[in-house]
């Protein structure tokens, strides 16, 4: 089914299964073909990974490190609801995976709260905590199905977290199968901000002296990704 979903918006000279005039591209046709081809790619690759749906998530970074990290919210797996809107799985497969997917999530003892609603979309709850410099890094939901990391780099001294990114093209591929995000990301820090791209700030001293509250508004996956850098050591000369 992703085969056709994906042939459809880019026309069969894009898929492996036609031959291409190679021969007769310009310079500029092959980087065109390249630059689809790539679009491809990672829209296979997002179809293997949850995305999320709707939700609302908390991270806390203090200037030691020091995290928190809580969402709520629904997730879909991409594939799972495509091969469900193209009528390729039955009820009793559909219900085999969303068991494998639940077993995957409550491997993960900071997940709780799985429940499934219908045509691949769960809600959870998730909640982690730790020191950054120590553990260097934390990725939601893992690494081979990122949504969101924290990472600590001790060369720079930084602290950085940020979104998964997807193409426009890909974006706009997954609006049109019927899916999109929505929610609200808070970071509470009272680090030395370098960067970041919060829809607000705001003073928040009840989290402690020097403390602000950045918010990201996600309207839908068009919104741009959230990213936001602090500093919490001075850099390795």
């Amino acid at each position: 089914m992703l085969h056709e979903f994906v042939r459809r918006p880019l026309g069969p000279a894009f898929i492996s299964d036609y031959d291409w005039p190679i021969k007769k591209f310009s310079s500029n046709n092959t980087l065109t073909v390249a630059k689809r081809l790539l679009a491809v790619v990672m829209l296979v690759v997002v179809s293997g990974c949850y995305m999320p749906i709707r939700f609302d998530a908390e991270i806390d970074i203090n200037r030691r490190g020091e995290y928190s990290f809580i969402f709520d919210g629904y997730l879909a797996k991409v594939q799972l609801y495509q091969d469900i809107q193209a009528g390729e799985v039955s009820r009793e497969e559909e219900l085999k995976q969303v068991s494998l997917i639940k077993d995957d999530f409550e491997r993960d003892a900071a997940v709780s709260d799985f429940k499934y609603y219908e045509k691949a979309h769960f809600h959870i709850n998730y909640d982690r905590s730790g020191n950054l410099i120590k553990v260097k890094t934390m990725t939601f939901f893992r690494r081979n199905e990122y949504i969101l990391g924290i990472s600590f780099n001790k060369n720079t001294g930084q602290i950085s977290m940020l979104g998964k990114s997807l193409a426009s093209d890909v974006k706009a591929r997954l609006r049109a199968s019927g899916l999109d995000t929505s929610g609200e990301l808070r970071i509470f820090s009272d680090g030395i901000v370098v960067s970041h791209n919060a829809t607000t700030v705001r003073p928040f001293e009840k989290r402690g002296p020097g403390y602000k509250m950045y918010t990201w508004k996600i309207a839908n996956l068009l919104s741009p990704t959230p990213a936001f850098k602090i500093q919490v050591h001075s850099p390795r000369q």
